[in-house]
């Protein structure tokens, strides 16, 4: 059976690796040119992966380029996996494989469809979500489910954490996914559409920190904008701050001041007061790029930009 591969970003790369080990390595390799990294917030150039296990490499900026398509029409794949690739595969491209083409989602679908979704799983506060396998159709995640695999969403799970659980799961998920197909017994499970929502694009800026907002929505802001993403952020008269990791402040009670008001400094980091009254204890921090020592980041008493 001949495959194709098709993904830009470090989920796609732990789900080529899984297939490698399993003696199932993709006939193409479909990726993106260097010069278009910054599509991704956690971009990984698969070429060398791909040229080391003997694939041979196609790169792109669209799937739907014509020169792709002439790529994909000569090794007459019978299936192709779309893993970690934001754009939509237009009908020629899903016209090509015999069997069809596999795509993977973070959410569990038909619930989330859409974009960011890793980030809204924690800002929605979710207790569970999915990995989900499925086939591409001419929607937006929409298309038939081939395998789904439950994750449980602990109580201060962090971007980097569940991005972990959705690759860990992907690994192990896409090579069952692809025998399946081999044997032709994998499932085509109807979405009920009914039952569809959809995550909103987010970009940098979203992780502004509005310090009016009460402490647990500050903190959860944190955990769901950080690595691999661009992170949650505040200003300061250094400019911008990104905040990476915090924590509730036990002693909140002993603080009066303004929303976003640095109270006090630790061995930590600093603490900061929200809009509810509370406060947080900033850990991990970065300026200009590089990581922040504590009394460097602010005048204590000093407020960030709301």
């Amino acid at each position: 059976m001949r495959t194709a591969f098709v993904g830009a970003v470090e989920g796609s790369a732990i789900a080529l690796d899984a297939l490698v080990r399993a003696g199932m390595p993709p006939d193409m390799l479909i990726t993106l040119e260097a010069g278009a990294a910054d599509r991704h917030s956690d971009f990984v150039d698969l070429g060398g992966r791909g040229q080391a296990a003997g694939i041979e490499v196609v790169r792109t900026r669209s799937v739907n380029s014509q020169p792709v398509l002439e790529a994909l029409s000569a090794l007459e794949p019978d299936l192709v996996l779309v893993i970690g690739w934001s754009q939509i595969c237009r009908g020629a491209f899903r016209s090509i494989a015999r069997m069809g083409n596999i795509g993977f989602h973070p959410a569990p679908l038909p619930r989330m469809r859409g974009r960011a979704v890793i980030p809204w799983t924690i800002l929605l506060g979710e207790p569970s979500t999915a990995a989900t396998l499925f086939w591409l159709d001419e929607g937006i995640d929409s298309g038939p489910i081939l395998l789904q695999e439950q994750i449980a969403v602990a109580d201060d799970e962090t971007a980097r954490t569940l991005y972990a659980k959705q690759t860990n799961a992907l690994a192990s998920m896409l090579p069952r996914a692809v025998e399946l197909a081999r044997s032709g017994n994998a499932p085509r499970i109807e979405q009920d559409h009914r039952l569809a929502t959809y995550c909103a694009k987010r970009t940098p800026d979203d992780g502004r920190i509005n310090w009016h907002q009460p402490a647990d929505a500050i903190l959860r802001l944190i955990r769901a904008a950080g690595d691999p993403y661009p992170g949650a952020f505040t200003t300061n008269e250094n400019g911008r701050l990104v905040i990476d990791a915090a924590a509730s402040y036990e002693d909140s009670h002993r603080y009066i001041g303004l929303a976003g008001q640095v109270q006090c400094e630790t061995d930590e980091g600093f603490v900061v007061r929200c809009g509810d009254g509370e406060c947080i204890h900033v850990t991990q921090w970065r300026q200009g790029g590089a990581s922040a020592k504590p009394r460097v980041h602010s005048k204590l008493g000093a407020v960030f930009a709301p």
